[in-house]
């Protein structure tokens, strides 16, 4: 069976909570560089510059966890030259701001398959996780080369093997023990999902994860997504109520 622990669901919050984990699908950088008459891998590029803003501001705000998706299984079908880009971004980030992420107290944790990788930008990525590994500070979660169906299928495979191994049970197989073989197994699931660039939709992440997360689909084009639209979301989240499938103790009182 998977070596990691059973994740802590998220505890219903009521009015005034501040998320635990928030995700976010960051959307419109190729827009936003469309309309400026700019290439779009100008838009990624200006795109970094959001994330490190609001990786600061999350941090300052006291998230214990972000997720960013960082770039999609389906990116793969996008012009070279824009893959290529979205990868050298990755390097780059890694190799201008992991000192700054060390000294903050960031831990760095990137989920998605790794076989499609090059072998130099996985041993970034082991670098960046392994530096961090200690830190105490906000968990920052990069998703690449990440797909929600492409981590169940992976997730269950690995279930099936440790069945065929003996070392799980076909019976002992539940929503607690599945999640461990998931890429998040380590991380509780969002309770925040935002998708900027105003998209009402998911685009296949973190499908298991998110099945309870509360959403917010602000209109910002990712690059110019800052702190106080962070804050809006955040706002508007400590206004919902979570029931997670129940109701009200005042309403389900006799």
């Amino acid at each position: 069976m998977a070596n990691a622990a059973v994740p802590e669901p998220s505890v219903p919050e009521s009015a005034g909570g501040l998320p635990r984990h928030v995700a976010i699908i960051m959307d419109g950088n190729g827009r936003w560089a469309s309309r400026r008459g700019l290439p779009r891998t100008l838009g990624h590029r200006k795109g970094v510059e959001t994330v490190r803003r609001i990786v600061r501001h999350a941090g300052e705000r006291g998230i214990a966890y972000l997720t960013l998706f960082a770039f999609s299984r389906e990116n793969w079908n996008r012009p070279q030259a824009e893959v290529s880009e979205l990868m050298n971004l990755l390097r780059h980030f890694i190799r201008a701001d992991l000192d700054e992420l060390v000294a903050n107290n960031v831990r760095i944790s990137v989920i998605g398959g790794r076989a499609d990788l090059s072998d130099d930008l996985i041993e970034m990525i082991d670098q960046a996780e392994g530096r961090t590994r200690d830190n105490t500070g906000l968990n920052l979660i990069l998703a690449f080369n990440y797909g929600g169906r492409d981590e169940l299928v992976r997730a269950a495979r690995r279930a099936a093997e440790a069945v065929a191994r003996g070392e799980l049970s076909p019976d002992g197989l539940t929503e607690e023990t599945f999640a461990c073989f998931l890429d998040t197994a380590k991380f509780p699931d969002p309770d925040l999902v935002i998708r900027t660039s105003g998209e009402l939709r998911i685009s296949n992440f973190l499908l298991w994860q998110s099945a309870y997360a509360e959403y917010a689909f602000p209109s910002t084009l990712w690059p110019d997504f800052d702190a106080a639209q962070f804050d809006e979301a955040l706002a508007d989240y400590a206004t919902r109520q979570r029931r997670f499938g129940a109701v009200p103790v005042s309403i389900a009182k006799p």
